[in-house]
């Protein structure tokens, strides 16, 4: 038999050649604000105007034995508690249950998820909470109430969280921990999963902006003030530029250090994702269908079209091409089909699950469907929606893009071989970092260009997605381990979904944030709707506005079908591994 010609690798210069517009928008979009925040630190004066050198004294100031960022850090990272708590729990259990329930009731949860996701607006959730304060009002809404005194606020604020954030940790969590228990080194890869979330979740927290502004703005006597909020308080309401570079470096060094933590977790567990063949029944063979008469292996002499030689003696390598597959077959190549009692199990933990969440979620649902009069004039209409989604949307291109090219460029050509996943470290320190540390320097930038109060602004100042980076570059390399393909077709195109489902991602997640709009837009007529939304709170009469401005219904229908389909037909069929043995629970079929 003559063995199959093995497609010729591309050079490793493409590798580099593609990795350079991430290592440029690294550099203009990440590095230089940061430098310019650690420089600013070291000033003093206003936001505009002549400033001098302060040396350590910004450091002392909120460093010091009554320094205000150890109580806002101290308060913050208490928010962080009870949403680990679902995460590490709630999480893995439901996953579990769901992979061992089968197909359907694994689809049926990844669906409900889904919802969760792209119905989370942080500024509804906090406007939905503050109709509590209406005397009228009552059931879980009322909680908020305990806001008006500093010696309760505190722990009503970390309950709100947790029940406005419960369905959408639950969200995120389980898609992450059910592609680890498909990919056969289960105990690993949960577990390198499950140190991934920790630390996603703490800088997450401690990011924690929109809800402390829009629900207490930090009161009563900074008693719920955050380290997001307090940033912001110094710098662009007390114009102590100093101070607040002060801070956002103090968080940006804790930040970068959880960043360089989850990629050290990331590389030296040798961490992938891979993408299985498409199921032709609910319940998959191994293959999709039994593999036809004569199967054999790839040739044995072959060599990986990206440089993995045969085993010595010609074998082919089990851990190169093995395919991934959450269950063990049955024999004569059919998987087994769950029992009844799992499937009970999975769907009896999914409608518990459910009902928490809604339940916990019905401030949010009860004001969506009960309209009100605002309390004072608010923009809205079409303007307020090009405003919010086409800014994140260019953004979200532009920053995915160019996540891609650097992840084609790493794991798929890998030009270290296999050190190569070792090119992530420089993006670390940026890889949990959002738009909070680096705002002053780059309101600053956009000062100094004159695009404050324009359109352009409202795009969010970053030019590559460290996460989408971190992703791609896995998949990209889970890919390459099992392909016996060109780079195009064996790559390429398999990983082109997953760019565009961060892509969108990333959209609903600039469309939500509050921070950076707040910042460069005080024309009304270039509000967002997170902005539009928390605007009338910051006026003495208070009040109530409309809470489904930040979620319109086309947006939510159209994010709500792509979302399911991407759920279904391709996150559905990712699985995680760690280590040098990519094998799964499947062995491959006999020759």
């Amino acid at each position: 038999m003559t063995s199959r010609t093995a497609p010729q690798a591309p050079p490793p210069a493409l590798g580099w050649l593609l990795l350079m517009p991430a290592v440029f928008g690294m550099l203009i979009t990440l590095v230089l604000p940061t430098v310019q925040t650690i420089a600013f630190s070291f000033r003093s004066g206003g936001l505009v105007g002549p400033s001098e050198s302060a040396g350590l004294k910004n450091y002392d100031t909120i460093l010091g034995a009554t320094g205000s960022l150890w109580p806002a850090l101290g308060f913050t990272l208490s928010l962080t508690i009870m949403p680990l708590l679902v995460a590490l729990v709630v999480g893995p259990l439901l996953a579990l249950a769901l992979d061992r329930a089968g197909a359907w009731p694994r689809r049926a949860g990844r669906i409900l998820l889904a919802l969760s996701l792209v119905t989370f607006s942080p500024a509804a959730v906090a406007v939905s909470w503050l109709r509590g304060l209406d005397p009228a009002a009552d059931g879980l809404a009322t909680m908020v109430r305990a806001f008006t005194d500093p010696a309760t606020a505190p722990g009503t604020f970390r309950l709100v969280v947790a029940a406005a954030t419960f369905g959408l940790v639950c969200a995120l969590a389980v898609p992450a921990f059910l592609p680890a228990l498909r990919g056969g080194t289960v105990t690993g890869a949960m577990v390198a999963v499950a140190g991934v979330v920790v630390l996603a979740a703490v800088a997450a927290g401690l990011q924690t902006f929109t809800l402390s502004q829009a629900l207490t703005r930090g009161g009563p006597l900074d008693s719920t003030m955050t380290i997001a909020l307090l940033q912001y308080t110094v710098v662009f309401q007390m114009a102590r530029l100093g101070v607040g570079a002060a801070i956002a470096t103090a968080t940006g060094v804790i930040l970068g250090v959880l960043g360089l933590a989850t990629a050290l977790i990331v590389v030296l567990s040798g961490l992938r994702i891979a993408v299985t063949a498409p199921p032709a029944t609910d319940e998959p063979s191994p293959y999709g269908q039994p593999p036809p008469p004569g199967w054999a292996p790839p040739a044995t002499n072959e060599t990986s079209p990206y440089g993995q030689p045969p085993r010595p003696g010609g074998a082919p390598r089990a851990t190169d091409k093995a395919p991934l597959y959450g269950r063990p077959p049955r024999p004569g190549g059919r998987a087994r089909r769950p029992s009844v009692v799992a499937v009970a199990v999975g769907v009896v933990a999914l409608l518990v699950v459910t009902v928490i969440a809604v339940i916990l979620a019905w401030p949010w649902l009860s004001a969506l469907f009960t309209p009100a009069e605002p309390a004072a004039p608010v923009p809205s209409g079409l303007r307020v929606q090009l405003n919010t989604w086409v800014p994140a949307l260019v953004g979200a291109l532009a920053s995915v893009g160019v996540a891609y090219l650097g992840a084609l460029g790493i794991g798929g050509l890998r030009p270290l071989g296999r050190h190569s996943e070792w090119l992530l470290l420089p993006f670390a320190p940026w890889l949990l970092v959002g738009a909070g540390p680096l705002s002053v320097a780059n309101w600053n930038n956009l000062r100094g260009l004159g695009l404050i109060d324009t359109f352009v602004a409202l795009i969010p100042p970053l030019l590559i997605s460290v996460p989408a980076l971190f992703v791609l570059t896995l998949l990209c390399k889970g890919l390459v381990m099992r392909t016996d393909r060109d780079f195009l077709s064996g790559v390429v195109l398999p990983s082109l979904p997953m760019a565009g489902i961060l892509a969108g991602a990333v959209t609903l997640v600039n469309a939500q944030d509050l921070l950076w709009p707040l910042l460069v837009a005080q024309d009304r007529e270039l509000a967002t709707a997170p902005v539009a939304q928390v605007l009338p709170l910051s006026g003495f009469g208070g009040g109530v506005v409309e809470v489904g401005v930040t979620t319109p219904l086309l947006v939510v229908g159209l994010a709500l079908a792509v979302a399911v389909a991407a759920q279904l037909l391709y996150l559905d069929r990712l699985a995680i591994t760690v280590g040098g043995d990519t094998r799964s629970r499947v062995p491959a079929p006999p020759a």
